[in-house]
């Protein structure tokens, strides 16, 4: 039996149902091999968070809509093709969009090691071949640039786009996954930077409002 089984067999059976369903309201379609590394994604998660406390949600089934449904509600505006997931913690969203985006090129970047062991064992198990990760402090990281640099709980716009000022390439992105308190952190933005896009996000099970600030420089279309 594969790591994978293996994994699969350990999820309940409320897991599969609410993912497909999740997936569904999200109008994304994800092949068999696809729905099983996220089925897998979720099982290592969990697996490995009752031992190093990768994330406070401790139900599998609020990992589902949480961690995994919340990732995949950006892939409509992720194109990449080079993207990087800046303060990535255990790969959210970047090993979702992975999954879902196997075009996509993604560097998981994270100073936790205990995070990046899990992002790595990740990769190794379910067999994830266009993800990088890298345990380094994101001040200290130097690499080529991006086509879009995204962060889902990293920090405030401000420091987000500050220390990774250099990342994005000359026509990059920066996406943001932000709460719906985000307009004062609009209003302190470096000089430079504007707002391109705002995206309310729907995600499946989850009252708590979501969205996707887009931001570029100034003068980029």
């Amino acid at each position: 039996m594969s790591s994978l089984t293996a994994l699969l067999k350990s999820l309940p059976t409320s897991v599969p149902t609410r993912l497909d369903q999740g997936l569904s309201q999200l109008a994304i379609t994800a092949n068999a091999h696809q729905r099983e590394q996220l089925l897998g994604l979720l099982a290592l998660l969990h697996k490995w968070n009752r031992a190093y406390n990768l994330t406070a949600v401790r139900d599998i089934d609020d990992m589902v809509s949480r961690h995994v449904l919340d990732s995949a509600a950006v892939l409509p505006f992720v194109q990449g093709p080079r993207l990087l997931d800046v303060g990535a913690g255990p790969g959210l969203p970047g090993l979702v969009l992975a999954i879902l985006k196997p075009e996509l090129a993604v560097t998981l970047l994270d100073s936790n090691g205990k995070k990046v062991r899990f992002q790595r064992q990740a990769v190794m198990e379910l067999g994830i071949e266009n993800v990088t990760p890298v345990q380094a402090r994101v001040e200290q990281f130097t690499a080529a640039t991006f086509d879009q640099v995204i962060s889902r709980a990293f920090a405030s716009l401000v420091d987000f786009v500050t220390l990774t000022r250099e990342l994005p390439a000359a026509n990059g992105q920066w996406l943001a996954m932000k709460g719906p308190g985000a307009d004062d952190e609009l209003r302190d933005l470096p000089p430079g930077i504007c707002l391109h896009k705002r995206h309310l996000l729907e995600v499946p099970f989850e009252v708590a409002q979501r969205q996707l600030l887009i931001l570029t420089q100034q003068g980029v279309e």
